[in-house]
């Protein structure tokens, strides 16, 4: 196994976000000191993803076990080429995303919890990347959820706690089905550690290997928000502060589809795995996502159906189950962090600099705030799959890969929704940046107070350039960047490479 010399790194990205949560509320109300170690520690944290891509790429997968156990009987993190690509895109959007929140005058300034529940997150999304075993990822999960709570109705707004009353009890039941697939897994075969499950289900009757295959798909894609379990996100995500929509919009849905593919991929051998339910779900996620995504007036909630159409495409690619497919779901989920995390922060732009978030109310922007009418144009192309930008690259992959597998149907409802997308996208340029406002510029841009309300802070506006900035460096890298999730994707299908690297002799 490479990489030994410094797998010691593995467990930070975890312990360094706990340890800033913990400083962070010995800090109190220093609001000064909590900003500064919530900041060094996400910038130490992008350091070290770093360091860790390096080293899995050049050595191979990487792995720690908690207390010196061997594995599978301790806690084991483990990083492959796939974890550790996400885990660096993941650093880097949350470090972005807090140096948005700092400069945005809302959430950040207003609760003294903000920097501690941001940590925690961040701890959690890390966890969930490089937990080897699956109560581990149940208990990253149940921390980023926990954390989330609280994030998503900072402000205590009626629309805020009612949404997040909602998200709630959608965790919860995806906790609890989550708890009772780990029981009923661990009944089966003694064991919850990941690469440990994959040599115990060749030993189970098909037909459990595939119930257990369906039932993950549902505790996942639960937190994916894929059809038909997306229904809370449209409501819950945009009644969130805007740093917290872009940091929730950009990676927790991600992070259900990573768990998604890890055990689809990992557990289950080809026989047992249910491609064809995957691609229809697929196709009816894409549908129902953008449709909804055309039928809304605010930027939020068309870009909260976005996310869930684009959430589609990764299962398709993962319904495929070939390396060209998974390769391209591994380029488009980390095309995707970037991209929609800097789209719910331009959408936050907009709203401070035009008023409101609803299409009908807004206008002329272009003309007011040119840098922010190009960086939403950047990203919206990009997210439409427009060449030469990212999203076309990640989208011809998955194109190829189901043509190559004759799967027309997905194929081509995939080409009808990223028409549909670029309509979306072209919808809120028209209308936000384009067209004559309907209510005039002065009073839109006058507070409650009276007060004139300011530009956009260089505070917002800087990390959500810098976010466009890497989707760009995606589509001019796209050759090496896909010729590493090809690398990645050899590694996930090699389940045979990956429990023996794991499991200790």
């Amino acid at each position: 196994m490479g990489g030994a010399a410094v797998t010691w790194l593995l467990p930070l990205p975890i312990v360094l976000p706990l340890l800033g949560a913990s400083l962070s509320v010995l800090a109190g109300r220093a609001k000064g000191l909590q900003r500064t170690v919530g900041l060094v520690t996400l910038l130490a944290s992008t350091v070290v993803s770093v360091v860790l891509l390096v080293e899995v790429d050049r050595g191979g997968t990487m792995l720690a076990v908690a207390g010196g156990h061997p594995s599978p009987m301790g806690i084991a993190l483990v990083a492959d080429r796939f974890a550790a690509a996400l885990l660096v895109v993941a650093e880097v959007a949350l470090l972005a995303v807090l140096v948005y929140a700092i400069g945005e005058p809302g959430a950040e300034r207003n609760h003294v919890g903000f920097q501690s529940a941001y940590m925690i997150l961040s701890a959690g999304v890390a966890g969930s990347l490089l937990t080897g075993d699956l109560f581990s990822l149940f208990v990253s999960f149940e921390m980023m959820l926990t954390a989330s709570y609280v994030l998503l109705t900072l402000g205590g707004r009626r629309e805020q706690v009612r949404a997040g009353m909602t998200y709630i009890i959608i965790s919860l039941i995806a906790s609890t089905l989550f708890v009772l697939s780990l029981a009923l897994l661990y009944s089966a075969t003694g064991t919850v550690n990941m690469a440990d499950l994959a040599d115990h289900m060749a030993v189970l009757p098909s037909g459990t290997r595939t119930a257990f295959a369906v039932l993950l798909i549902v505790v996942f894609g639960i937190k994916a928000a894929i059809f038909p379990l997306f229904f809370w996100l449209p409501d819950s995500y945009p009644t969130a502060p805007s740093p917290i929509t872009a940091v929730f919009a950009g990676l927790l849905t991600k992070i259900g589809v990573y768990a998604m593919v890890r055990t689809q991929v990992l557990l289950f051998p080809p026989e047992s795995r249910p491609a064809g339910l995957l691609l229809v779900l697929a196709g009816l996620t894409m549908v129902v996502g953008v449709l909804g995504a055309i039928a809304q007036d605010d930027i939020r909630r068309i870009l909260s159906f976005t996310i869930v159409s684009q959430i589609g495409y990764m299962i398709m690619g993962l319904g495929l189950f070939t390396a060209a497919a998974i390769a391209a779901l591994i380029f488009s989920m980390v095309h995707h962090i970037v991209v929609k995390t800097s789209l719910f922060l331009v959408a936050g732009l907009v709203e401070h600099e035009g008023g409101d978030n609803r299409l009908s109310r807004l206008g002329d922007l272009i003309r007011r705030a040119p840098v922010l009418a190009v960086m939403f144009l950047l990203a919206a192309l990009s997210l439409a799959g427009v060449p030469p930008f990212s999203g076309f690259v990640s989208k011809l992959a998955l194109l190829q890969a189901g043509i190559a597998e004759k799967q027309f149907v997905i194929v081509a409802v995939s080409l009808v929704v990223s028409l549909l997308t670029l309509f979306a996208m072209a919808r809120i340029w028209t209308s936000a940046f384009w067209s004559r406002a309907e209510i005039p510029a002065p009073e839109r841009l006058v507070s409650a107070t009276g007060r004139r309300k300011s530009r956009s802070p260089l505070g917002m506006l800087i990390p959500t350039g810098a976010l466009v900035a890497v989707s760009l460096t995606i589509a001019v890298a796209a050759g090496p960047i896909y010729a590493f999730c090809q690398r990645a994707a050899g590694d996930l299908l090699d389940r045979g490479a990956y429990t023996e690297q794991v499991l200790e002799p």
